[in-house]
């Protein structure tokens, strides 16, 4: 069912910082509700009561319902689920827990695959696998007869940014899953821009392993972020580092667990693992069908009137009609950087991304940084008509 005008206006009366600023950068961080401030506040008061140690127990509580809810979202079971510190710690684990590369293995990446998973792949290179780019179809996305077309026995693994941080992309990740469980090749998803805006379904993409973080879409606590493994991928992995939790004594030695909490450690963050819970419960909640369309709904009249606008270039890939939240654009006279800047003097958020973050992409169109208008589904017209207004009169106010 839509979001009703109503059922907005009480999310962003939950929400304390939608009084305070005009907020479009919810793929480098949401604003979190009032339910997850409290929640992570009340996890907070109870470790000062009580001592952090002895609060445990109801932090494993809200853990353990984080987990459940986590696993519902991503139809798995709370077994495949595990939680890190951010989304680049949980797909770095993941990389670095398969066996050991060997010169001629081949990884292949679409071409927007995020630099921190491509910084992890690094070493894999040093040890003599190749890193290949899966070209691109008419509208920027990975091709998936391209794809097909490279597959062999030597690939032993497909990587995917989903969306990607530098537009509003959505490239084709289940049918690369489709391939990569025809030819039982293990596949990663990068789900960071995705997880919390359109259905994230894990049987449905066929993935061994999806990292997302809980301070974008989800509104969650920064430094959380879900890990899904694939169980009968689990086997496979072997992860450091460990400890009393990842690889408890049996009686005859230290033996990693039997599920994805051997990618956690002891030592965590209660608190913000009681946010997180609250934040996965909300979403859940609210129902990921009516945010993907509210979504749309705000994103793509957007576009529109951004085309309108002077000395303004849409720098979005993808299939017009089925793109994401994320509208990456450039504006004539101004560096993206100095403009997320200036908005932000104004009270208006948004985000700006460089070659450093999508390397790949970002050189291969010619493109040094572009800025980013993040939507969600708790922003209003009236929102995106003030920032429109801004975007005007910087458009006749160049400034490099």
């Amino acid at each position: 069912m839509p979001l009703s005008p109503d059922h907005i206006a009480r999310l962003r009366a939950a929400t304390p910082g939608c009084t305070r600023v005009c907020h479009f950068n919810h793929a480098g961080g949401s604003l979190p509700s009032q339910g997850t401030l409290d929640a992570m506040s009340g996890q907070l008061q109870r470790e000062a009561h009580s001592g952090p140690m002895e609060a445990a127990g109801a932090g494993a509580q809200l853990q353990e319902q984080a987990r459940q809810t986590a696993a519902r979202v991503l139809n798995t079971c709370p077994q495949a689920i595990a939680f890190t510190s951010s989304g680049s710690a949980a797909w770095g684990m993941a990389f670095n827990a398969l066996p050991a590369w060997q010169p001629g293995d081949r990884i292949l990446v679409g071409r927007q695959e995020w630099a921190g998973n491509l910084a992890c792949m690094a070493p894999a290179v040093a040890a003599g696998a190749q890193l290949e780019v899966i070209p691109c179809d008419s509208h920027g996305a990975v091709s998936v007869p391209a794809l097909e077309s490279m597959l062999d026995s030597r690939v032993r693994l497909i990587a995917l940014t989903w969306l990607p941080a530098n537009g509003g992309l959505i490239n084709p990740a289940a049918a690369i899953g489709q391939l990569a469980r025809q030819w039982h090749i293990p596949y990663f998803i990068d789900a960071g821009q995705a997880l919390g805006q359109v259905p994230c379904d894990v049987q449905a993409l066929n993935c061994d392993v999806l990292k997302g973080a809980g301070r974008k879409y989800l509104r969650g606590p920064r430094g959380t972020a879900l890990l899904y493994i694939r169980p009968g991928f689990l086997e496979q992995l072997n992860p450091l580092p460990r400890d009393v939790l990842s690889a408890p004594w049996d009686g005859q030695g230290f033996a990693l667990r039997n599920d994805a909490r051997r990618f956690e450690t002891s030592e965590v963050s209660m608190v913000l693992l009681a946010g997180l819970a609250n934040a996965l419960q909300e979403f859940e909640s609210i129902g990921v069908a009516a945010i993907a369309q509210r979504i749309s709904a705000l994103s793509e009249p957007l576009r529109k009137k951004l085309q309108r606008l002077p000395g303004l270039q849409l720098q979005d890939l993808g299939s017009p009609g089925q793109q994401s939240g994320l509208i990456a654009f450039t504006l004539e006279g101004w560096d993206g950087l100095a403009l997320k800047e200036e908005l932000a003097r104004r009270g208006i958020n948004i985000g700006a991304n460089g070659v450093n973050y999508t390397p790949l992409d970002m050189q291969a169109r010619g493109l040094g940084n572009i800025a980013r208008i993040a939507l969600s589904y708790f922003n209003t017209q009236e929102e995106i008509e003030r920032l429109l207004q801004a975007l005007g009169e910087l458009a006749g106010n160049k400034r490099s």
